[in-house]
């Protein structure tokens, strides 16, 4: 069954080949609502969103509402989609899901108990880095509207994941042979902003964007690391785009606001 928050998206998924209710994680009474269907349900993926919201938000979302669909629906087995930025390296290193992960934001933070609780439970978290994927790519938008900055000379490390590879990878881990765990979800190749907008400079002939001063301000913090994926790799999986360069023609192609000529 798939859940969604709103009845606006639920009218959205009419005439799909699964049933679909609405549930609002943040109300005990909606979680409730669903105990007759979802009670003791083989596996539950836990994909919410902040909707932009701050650390109340995080924490109402993320970690109270996976506390009552635990209490409540007692799956047998839980996936919960997490963030690779609860890793707060700013040095470059390589970081993989035996490395410290200590967020400098409160929302990071609160995403590391909701972890923990997934965890607890018998659980996998999916750390997934930035997603990209048709109609999504904040970087892209950003060069093709002038906004793009190389900030701090453009020397942070950026880690992505297409939006097929990260769904193929909770499908992974979704698989009774995995072992519960950590996994990061990102493809094979991290780059540095430098490198991400040479790409787009590159493939459309266009000059770099300008250097400016880095966003130290950014809601999940300031970070630079290259995260790695060698984990999700040993279990199976493998991502269509290796890097984002790979993706960038089918991204641009399918944008509707770009097309090369």
């Amino acid at each position: 069954m798939g859940l969604v928050r709103s009845a606006d998206t639920l009218a959205s998924l009419d005439g799909r080949n699964f049933d679909s209710a609405a549930c609002d994680v943040t109300d005990q009474v909606s979680v409730d609502g669903l105990i007759p269907k979802l009670h003791g349900i083989p596996l539950a993926i836990y994909c919410v969103s902040s909707g932009r919201g701050g650390a109340d938000t995080y924490a109402a979302v993320y970690r109270d509402g996976l506390r009552r669909v635990l209490e409540s629906w007692a799956p047998r087995r839980m996936i919960f989609v997490s963030s690779t930025s609860v890793y707060g390296q700013t040095d470059g290193s390589l970081v993989n899901e035996e490395s410290p992960a200590v967020p400098d934001r409160e929302t990071g933070r609160i995403l590391l108990a909701a972890e923990d609780m997934a965890l607890a439970a018998g659980g996998s978290v999916a750390r997934l880095s930035g997603i990209y994927g048709p109609g999504r790519s904040v970087l892209l938008r950003k060069f093709l509207s002038g906004e793009a900055l190389l900030e701090d000379g453009g020397n942070r490390w950026i880690n992505q994941i297409h939006r097929d590879d990260a769904a193929k990878a909770l499908a992974n881990l979704a698989k009774a042979s995995t072992i519960p765990g950590l996994y990061n979800v990102t493809d094979n190749s991290p780059a540095t902003q430098r490198e991400v907008y040479g790409w787009m400079a590159d493939f459309l002939n266009r000059p770099l964007p300008p250097e400016g001063v880095a966003d130290f301000n950014r809601k999940r913090g300031w970070t630079s690391k290259k995260v790695s994926n060698a984990k999700l790799l040993s279990i199976g999986w493998s991502p269509e785009f290796s890097s984002y360069r790979d993706a960038l023609p089918r991204l641009l192609a399918n944008s509707g606001i770009y097309s090369k000529e």
